[in-house]
């Protein structure tokens, strides 16, 4: 581990381990739940294999589960029915400190009174190693968090930027396999948070240890996962990389959740292999690709990303086409929101890019909207 902890403050990126699922989960989940008053479970049936050196979301709505698990997996919990285990080790009733992992959370809990590399030695001073290794490993993981010169400071002398640094170094400085961060960006203002999210990406991607990471903003979760565990009424919705769920969501709730869409509610009127017709409660017809729907006279929604539609689409295309007029228009720099009402729906919006200007289109003006069947997603039935 020390050739390691010397290769990550490097900047070529050759310290990344490649996730190997051949090799046996580092965590394992099997069937755990959690219940604080018998009656009510914050977390039901998880199941749940962590791979060696990926970077792994737990994303969601508060009160969906995700800070839960992530404590029951750091020893601050215990489950209520099921088995965790560690590297193949059952450590569902070993305490916290025995359990070897990083840990940052939201208010970075670092020790005022300490410096900042003193800070950075405690979990080192807390196992015991000999004190003459400890300033040079304190050292490269300051160096890799990009504050070696700040060492003597207090924490009141950091900005929350650099707090954040700090606990992050912190976490790694000992090396462990695992890494656990809750929220661990949401107290910093929005420019700061991006930057960060790139860091600790960059740094994941150097060092290749395995980083469990809750959050419920779905744009960090979508730049900085390897994979992503939607979770939901505290059970895992959709567990797959960015791409997967953005573009293929199993069900409405992760379509709803992960980016945004054009949503309409119907009932099959027909199906045709994997497409299917949906009507809507004002009479209009929609053709769709079915993922998760019912069978004829059933109800179903619809998903839409607004990127897919397209204004005044060229003759030929798009099985879906609706005549319609401006309502809004938003510009906001890459792209313009353009709402209009189609089915029913008023507040159905497409994204235009302006790449090449922004779009000629004006309030009141008479469009065409479209889009094709395979980007409209029937998902489940309503609620």
């Amino acid at each position: 581990m020390e050739g390691k902890a010397e290769e990550i403050s490097g900047a070529d990126g050759a310290g990344r381990r490649a996730v190997d699922p051949e090799e046996g989960p580092i965590v394992r989940f099997a069937g755990v739940a959690k219940s604080y008053d018998g009656a009510i479970y914050v977390v039901r049936n998880l199941d749940l294999d962590i791979h060696r050196g990926e970077f792994l979301t737990l994303l969601g709505p508060s009160g969906s589960g995700k800070t839960t698990t992530l404590m029951m997996l750091a020893g601050f919990e215990a489950p209520t029915h099921g088995e965790i285990l560690l590297a193949g080790r059952p450590v569902t009733n070993v305490p916290p400190h025995k359990r070897n992992l990083g840990v940052v959370f939201q208010n970075y809990a670092l020790f005022p009174h300490m410096t900042v590399a003193e800070n950075v030695a405690f979990p080192l001073l807390a196992r015991k190693m000999a004190k003459g290794d400890i300033p040079g490993r304190v050292e490269r993981a300051l160096a890799m968090v990009k504050l070696g010169p700040f060492g003597a400071r207090r924490p009141a002398q950091l900005s929350g930027g650099q707090q954040q640094r700090i606990a992050l170094a912190r976490a790694l400085v000992f090396e462990p396999e695992l890494v656990l961060m809750d929220e661990p960006l949401g107290a910093l203002d929005k420019q700061l948070r991006e930057q960060m999210q790139i860091e600790i990406k960059h740094i994941h991607e150097r060092l290749g240890v395995t980083v469990v990471y809750v959050t419920h903003d779905q744009s960090e979760a979508l730049t900085m996962s390897d994979r992503i565990a939607v979770f939901d009424d505290g059970e895992i919705q959709q567990i797959a990389d960015a791409t997967t769920l953005y573009e293929r969501p199993d069900n409405a709730f992760v379509a709803q959740f992960i980016g945004e869409n054009n949503r309409f509610l119907g009932r099959v009127t027909a199906t045709d292999g994997s497409y299917l017709t949906v009507e809507t409660a004002g009479g209009d017809v929609i053709e769709a690709l079915a993922v998760k729907a019912g069978a004829v006279g059933e109800a179903t929604s619809l998903s839409l990303r607004p990127e897919r539609a397209v204004i005044n689409p060229a003759a030929g295309t798009c099985a879906n086409r609706f005549e319609t007029r401006v309502e809004e228009l938003i510009f906001l720099g890459d792209h313009t929101r353009v709402r209009v009402s189609v089915c029913g729906d008023d507040g159905f919006i497409v994204k235009v890019p302006n790449a090449t200007g922004r779009p000629q289109l004006a309030l009141g003006q008479d469009i065409t909207v479209g889009w094709e069947a395979e980007d409209c997603r029937a998902l489940d039935a309503p609620g």
